[in-house]
């Protein structure tokens, strides 16, 4: 017997168990359940509250096999005040809205595993459910999730499971602190060579910071002990960097002029669009075709 048949056996016998003795008959599966969902968040820009809309991932998501249900995030997926909500607003909204979703089917269907796909902020708001899940803190157990899916997550860290080529730092969020805890064996990452968004240089710290302050746009004061190990990580590295004279020099007149260089660059290379086409492995797999099929393979 595989381990996952073993445990999942003994929680069966403990939930019959309880059942019997409190008196009421066992829960039983909803035969409309499938056997997994797949709670997808699109990126900045590609939904919206008003006009809800898959954008990237359904090139994941289309066809996926029947017995495979997948529901769509959508929320402001804004970044800057003058759009309508700011970044940690918009990316709050959406982790809260597919913990939601995951909640609704974690009651309503007990044998259903959970699978979180995400791409860029929606890659940011679905990590932040999968750490909160794997580390014990979310509303499903950790071993309901079977996979975890990020493109271009912006606090991707060097020790995920990278898809694809190998890429430069981190994201440019800084990295999730508690990590993916017990879920972290079935996370995938897929981060573009060049994506400044998940592979932002340790040494450019005044992007590292402005990427904080980014995340910082709307506080929770719950995260309050997280953000301050963040900001910390980020002042160690400069400091064994050369400290304030390091980061004055990044924010010098010819410094800026060449960060604003780097980023036209970085938009006209639409690099951070192009993951349909992105190839990730020998066999010519596309990140979004990689994780399609990495998704059917998790849904045997």
């Amino acid at each position: 017997m595989s381990t996952r048949k073993y445990w999942g056996a003994i929680a069966s016998a403990t939930a019959i168990t309880a059942a019997t003795l409190s008196g009421a008959p066992p829960a039983h599966a909803d035969p409309d359940c499938p056997g997994m969902y797949v709670v997808a968040v699109p990126g900045t820009w590609e939904t919206s509250r008003e006009d809800p809309r898959e954008g990237m991932l359904s090139a994941v998501t289309d066809g996926l096999p029947g017995n495979v249900s997948t529901d769509y995030v959508a929320y402001a997926a804004t970044a800057l005040p003058w759009e309508g909500d700011v970044y940690g607003r918009s990316k709050q909204e959406a982790v809260d809205g597919a913990r939601g979703l995951v909640a609704d089917m974690g009651r309503r269907c007990a044998a259903t595993r959970i699978a979180l796909i995400g791409y860029s902020q929606g890659a940011d708001a679905a990590g932040d459910l999968a750490a909160e899940i794997g580390t014990g803190l979310g509303v499903v157990p950790p071993d309901r999730v079977a996979a975890v899916g990020l493109i271009s997550d912006p606090r991707r860290s060097p020790s995920d499971a990278l898809v694809g080529p190998p890429v430069a730092g981190a994201g440019a969020g800084g990295q999730r602190i508690t990590g993916f805890g017990w879920v972290s064996p079935r996370v995938r990452t897929i981060c573009a060579v060049g994506d400044l968004y998940c592979s932002t240089p340790t040494d450019d710290f005044a992007t590292r910071f402005a990427g904080l302050f980014a995340q910082l746009s709307a506080p929770d004061p719950g995260r309050a002990g997280t953000y301050q190990e963040q900001a910390q990580a980020i002042i160690n590295d400069l400091m064994a960097a050369g400290g304030l004279p390091t980061l004055q020099g990044q924010f010098s007149d010819s410094a800026n002029a060449q960060r604003m260089q780097q980023l036209q660059d970085f938009n006209d290379s639409a690099v951070h669009r192009n993951y349909p086409s992105y190839v990730v492995d020998r066999s010519g797999a596309t990140a979004t075709s990689w994780l399609r099929h990495w998704l059917i393979d998790a849904a045997r």
